[in-house]
């Protein structure tokens, strides 16, 4: 049972973050693991332990070469790592991101692919459901529960799928795309001999052109749109206070006539 995690390196959430020159989100300090993708990487450890065979390939993109947030992940207990990391990709969005990492995911084997449902710096919510179109594979989304079946029909994989009014069982063939919801799993803290190892792990460190990607397509290079300027939101301005003497009803009532509310 091999499994493939995608895992994105971000800026620590506890730091005020800042924008760069080109108006993203400035990436060259100190990367960590996103919280959501810890989901992923203790789910696909549970479920090689499961089997009882296997290992769990860590799939990512970051500047710099940067690998602190995946030396975690190996510490947890991953085999290895795939890193994309070009200038190229600066600017890069979602449908990049997936494309470059269908690209990393064909330099290994898998059964299925993992993912947070959404990345705590972008939220965008798009990059599984993209990965599993262009590896071509079925893609079950807001997982709660993941277990997978091996049987002489073929291998399975059975979600408790979350829904607004409980969860949905939904069962796919392998392999598959995956995504997690925050909490599935309570992720491992990393022991000293998982930190100790991890430093001697495989991290492949890749580029756009040896994925075979056209730098021209990806990045802002690709995107056909650019961030002209931020500015900072308008402050809400201070609620109007009503003081109830006897006639504070009628005051609401005809301020909510005035929003047309009523």
């Amino acid at each position: 049972m091999n499994v493939a995690v995608c895992v994105k390196q971000i800026p620590d959430p506890n730091e005020p973050g800042r924008l760069a020159a080109d108006h993203t989100l400035a990436r060259d300090g100190k990367l960590i693991m996103d919280e959501a993708d810890s989901y992923g990487v203790e789910m696909a450890l549970r479920l090689v332990e499961a089997a009882g065979e296997g290992e769990v390939t860590l799939v990512s993109m970051a500047p710099r070469g940067e690998i602190a947030g995946l030396r975690t992940a190996l510490a947890m207990g991953a085999a290895k790592a795939i890193l994309v990391s070009d200038e190229a990709l600066s600017g890069a969005g979602a449908l990049d991101t997936a494309k470059v990492l269908a690209a990393a995911l064909g330099r290994t084997s898998f059964d299925l692919v993992l993912a947070a449902t959404e990345s705590s710096d972008g939220y965008t919510g798009t990059v599984p459901e993209q990965l599993a179109a262009l590896l071509e594979l079925p893609s079950v989304t807001f997982a709660k529960s993941v277990e997978v079946t091996m049987a002489d029909r073929g291998a399975t994989v059975t979600v408790q799928r979350q829904t607004e009014s409980g969860y949905d069982i939904v069962e796919c063939p392998l392999p598959a795309v995956v995504s997690v919801t925050a909490g599935v799993v309570e992720p491992r803290y990393p022991s000293f001999k998982g930190i100790m190892g991890a430093k001697s792990k495989s991290i492949d460190v890749v580029t756009v052109r040896d994925l075979g990607i056209d730098a021209t397509t990806v990045g802002w290079a690709g995107a056909g749109q650019e961030i002209v300027a931020v500015v900072p939101s308008q402050e809400r301005a201070a609620g109007e206070v009503v003081v109830d003497q006897g006639d504070a009803h009628l005051r609401i009532v005809d301020y909510l006539e005035q929003l047309n509310v009523i």
